[in-house]
């Protein structure tokens, strides 16, 4: 057919490029460096209840329709009241909920200004909306001025509090007085912050104190909480407006009660074990300490760390090796990434024990000697 004739043509500059995709079962006898179950709480039965009876799964429809359960309010007032919020409303994933915000809140004429660096979600949740939208440089404050500067209409600033391929933090106190100053409004998605920054992990806008001060706050529980699905917090109002005007949760049918009692579950545990955070924050500085300085790695202090290259084959090669000393972990490549800037990104995780970290720093160590 011609059209297959195209999709194999796009295919084969893809291969020639060394950024080709193909889908891998996690292979189990190799040391996990790659996930983001950051605290391991995945792995946990007790998050995982097998106990539970799914008599009413919650599968039966949109929550518009027949799909709203009880366990679906109770864990919104649940996680209202642990990420500090007047109200909460349950997306089915991190990507559902960033483009059923941003798609639908911001309006002709409104302007939206996202970092460089954000999410493909964030960004196509811009270009369904009617507003602006416009990047600004990552971590840029004197760029997001200029730009605040020119905005009209309802203003929207959208941030990560941790960017996922470089693990490094916006500076949100700053982008929070700026946008303050012109009277913006700040979304920020929680997605690598979720589980770990904060006393009961509730994330880095609470854990400074900022939650008050903006707009919508987007919290996946795919990563260090070890589960399924994602939560925008913020107003009543807010909340209301999502379920009349978010099409992204009016057609989605419901979350089941496993996801539910799962998040809560894990939330709970993650309240009641500081210390997964803390052996995780071990880790990381073990990490840096024993990498050697002369390799251009990720100026990163959060679980993501990341052994730059400046091409997508020599990124592949290396993480070939890798694999090949039991390690698992995976290159990230263009377009993900600029190209001149593909990496292998490494996780890590409170479960990783000190002599794997060790054994994984000597093998980079080496490849670069």
């Amino acid at each position: 057919m011609k059209i297959e004739n195209f999709l194999k043509y796009e295919l084969d500059k893809r291969r020639a490029s060394s950024g080709f995709r193909i889908l891998k079962l996690n292979n189990k006898q190799q040391i996990d460096f790659s996930s983001n179950d950051y605290l391991g709480l995945a792995q946990l039965p007790v998050i995982h209840d097998n106990s539970i009876e799914f008599v009413d799964n919650g599968a039966s429809g949109s929550r518009l329709l027949n799909g709203n359960k009880l366990y679906h309010e109770k864990l919104e007032i649940f996680l209202a009241d642990f990420f500090k919020a007047e109200s909460s409303l349950l997306f089915n994933s991190g990507y559902m909920a960033n483009l059923g915000l941003i798609s639908s809140v911001p309006q002709k004429g409104d302007t939206i200004l996202m970092d460089e660096l954000s999410h493909i979600c964030i960004k196509e949740g811009a270009r369904l909306s009617r507003a602006n939208y416009f990047n600004f440089r990552h971590n840029d404050l004197k760029d997001l001025e200029s730009k605040l500067k020119k905005a009209v209409g309802n203003i929207f600033v959208v941030v990560e509090s941790f960017y996922s391929m470089d693990g490094d933090n916006a500076p949100l106190e700053e982008i929070v007085k700026l946008s303050e100053k012109y009277g913006a409004g700040v979304i920020v998605d929680e997605a690598h912050s979720t589980g770990l920054h904060g006393e009961s992990g509730y994330g880095y806008c609470c854990d400074l104190g900022l939650e008050d001060k903006i707009f919508a706050r987007i919290y996946t529980f795919g990563k260090a909480v070890g589960a399924h699905g994602a939560v925008v917090v913020g107003s009543q109002i807010l909340k209301e407006y999502l379920v009349n005007y978010s099409r992204q949760f009016i057609y989605t049918t419901a979350l089941p009660y496993v996801n539910v009692k799962t998040i809560e579950n894990a939330l709970s545990y993650r309240r009641q074990h500081p210390q997964l955070w803390t052996k995780l924050q071990s880790n990381i500085c073990l990490f840096r300490d024993l990498l050697d300085s002369h390799i251009s790695s990720l100026d990163s202090h959060h679980p993501i760390q990341g052994i730059i290259f400046s091409d997508a084959k020599s990124a592949t090669d290396f993480s070939e090796y890798l694999n090949q000393k039991g390690f698992n972990v995976r290159p990230i490549l263009s377009p993900t990434v600029p190209k001149g800037k593909e990496r292998v990104r490494i996780c890590l995780h409170a479960f990783n024990s000190k002599e794997e970290i060790s054994n994984l720093c000597h093998h980079i160590n080496e490849y670069f000697q």
